[in-house]
């Protein structure tokens, strides 16, 4: 039986002004009587559906909802950008996707850029980090950077294997990701060697590189993360008749970025209900093994006795098509890929609640503050989640205040040919694509929609103007689509006069080799084609 939690001593925080103005912090400006320690765990590619009912009973997932019982879980969380490195841009800046400039996997925040964990050590936390972090520039392969900056190109390519599962036959292995494995051991070593022994509270983080996709090398020197894998032991813990088979409208029918993201992630051939089923079932069965090592990390804390006096905090970057929409990975704004999970529990944390409002990833750099007793910068654009989640917030009409009731997506990256925006609010999903009005926006509810099959932007046009409005009053979305334009055709420059004279053989073979040797003309023409158009960011 774990310990009663320690009561948190507080005072109110006035209500928080929108981004950009000037006015009161957004924290909760809470005093602990002893500072918490903190540890935040993120995965990667994790639906957030699935830590909330029904998606909750499709896989055994016991750390998750331990937290859930002992905690606060949020189940409208969504990332800043469906991508790796812009996501844990805005999480790690507290600031949106257009403010960091992370357009790409390629290009995130400066390696020098002062973190949310900076701040901490410097007030006083001891600090360490594991596994995955991918917040700044520099990474990812040449023909990830290549896709995003060719995006807007007038051509079709395929950019990544089919996507495909692949079984350990060994029943009982349990560690399939050793390197997240490793991590955990390495957080959970640190905990019982240093964090123990400190007088000062720590912040620990550890990083996951699951359930992501795994490499796929099958599908040629240049490979993507399309394959699906796991053992018997974890698929045990699905439930296989409670996998929902999703359903796709007609290739002729698709809204045409969804047809291009599915076209460029090799899904527009025919898949078998089995395949797609089993597509999932290992899916979930990386989320099993992901909650595993949260729970290393819960129980070495209850081991320890620390779990009473330090606040964990779950997340992910973003989450996993696994096959909804006709597509697998991310990149998307659909539930599958934004939704991401959120859940908090520690000293003076709600137990056993589940709080509706929409919030982001870029709320956990004030809340990372807050819960430090730090005073908040003015220039963020999250908020602290403590008003949401703190004992000491009892009234629920002042908690609507603490939070916009509305978040900001944006993604700009490969496998979309469009800059792509969305607003979500408590009940509408509203989607901008490049300027906003040369691809036609998508509008959904929720409530009476939840796959989101129909698009009924034009069916209410009012709600639609009046969505787009207030998403243009957060993000001048024209000028920053054109402003992604320009770069991705700088960038692009820069790489092809870096190469020299290796260029055509260089492009026909990254990860689109398989089309593009079929018409290596063609496709070159179409890149000098996009070279000579001009984009003005300034007409807007």
């Amino acid at each position: 039986m774990l310990l009663l939690w320690v009561s948190m001593v507080a005072t109110l925080a006035l209500a928080a002004p929108a981004p950009g103005t000037n006015g009161q912090r957004r924290g909760a400006a809470h005093a602990w009587p002893d500072a918490p320690n903190v540890v935040l765990v993120v995965s990667d590619s994790f639906d957030g559906r699935l830590t909330f009912y029904p998606g909750s009973q499709v896989v055994k997932l016991p750390f998750i909802n331990f937290m859930k019982a002992r905690g606060t879980s949020f189940l409208n969380a969504y990332t800043n950008s469906p991508i790796c490195c812009p996501s844990r841009a805005a999480m790690w800046s507290g600031l949106f996707t257009h403010l960091t400039e992370s357009w790409n996997n390629f290009k995130g925040l400066d390696p020098n850029y002062t973190t949310w964990m900076d701040i901490m050590e410097k007030h006083g936390y001891r600090t360490q980090k594991f596994g995955k972090l991918d917040y700044t520039s520099g990474h990812h392969s040449v023909s990830n950077r290549v896709e995003a900056w060719t995006r807007d190109v007038a051509f079709l390519l395929r950019q990544e294997g089919r996507p495909v599962v692949n079984l350990i036959p060994k029943k009982t292995k349990i560690r399939v990701m050793e390197e997240d494995w490793e991590n955990t051991d390495r957080a959970v070593n640190w905990l019982r060697k240093e964090g123990i022994n400190y007088s000062q509270p720590f912040v620990l983080y550890l990083g996951l590189n699951l359930p992501h996709p795994y490499p796929s090398p099958s599908s040629g020197e240049n490979f993507g993360s399309s394959t699906f894998h796991t053992s018997p032991y974890w698929l045990k813990k699905v439930s296989y008749d409670a996998i929902k088979v999703p359903k796709w409208s007609p290739l002729s029918e698709m809204h045409p970025i969804d047809y291009y993201s599915s076209y460029t992630k090799n899904c527009t051939g025919k898949f078998s209900e089995k395949e797609i089923k089993n597509i999932r079932a290992f899916y979930y069965a990386m989320c099993a093994e992901t909650d595993a090592m949260l729970g290393e990390i819960i129980l070495a804390l209850r081991q320890l006795d620390l779990l009473q006096k330090t606040i964990v905090i779950y997340t992910s970057d973003h989450g996993e098509l696994a096959m909804e929409h006709r597509q697998f990975y991310k990149m998307s704004m659909y539930e599958a890929s934004a939704h991401v999970p959120l859940l908090i529990m520690g000293p003076g944390i709600k137990a056993n609640i589940q709080v509706s409002n929409v919030v982001s990833l870029v709320d956990i750099y004030p809340t990372m503050l807050d819960i430090a007793g730090i005073p908040l910068p003015q220039n963020l654009s999250g908020y602290s989640l403590l008003p949401l989640s703190s004992e000491m917030f009892k009234n629920e009409h002042k908690l609507k205040n603490l939070h916009p009731a509305w978040i900001l997506s944006e993604f700009h990256g490969c496998n979309v040919n469009a800059s792509t925006y969305m607003l979500r609010t408590n009940q509408w999903k509203y989607i901008a694509y490049s300027d906003g009005a040369s691809i036609l926006p998508q509008l959904f509810d929720l409530s009476s929609d939840p796959d989101e099959l129909t698009n009924i932007a034009t069916e209410f046009p009012e709600i639609t103007y009046s969505l787009d409005q207030k998403l243009r009053s957060i993000i001048n979305y024209p000028k920053v689509s054109a402003s992604v334009h320009q770069y991705n055709k700088e960038q692009f420059i820069k790489w092809k006069q870096s190469v020299g004279q290796n260029y055509s053989t260089v492009i026909a073979n990254l990860r689109w080799h398989r089309d593009w040797l079929k018409e290596p003309r063609k496709y070159e023409s179409a890149i000098d084609q996009w070279l000579k158009t001009r984009t003005n960011a300034n007409k807007f």
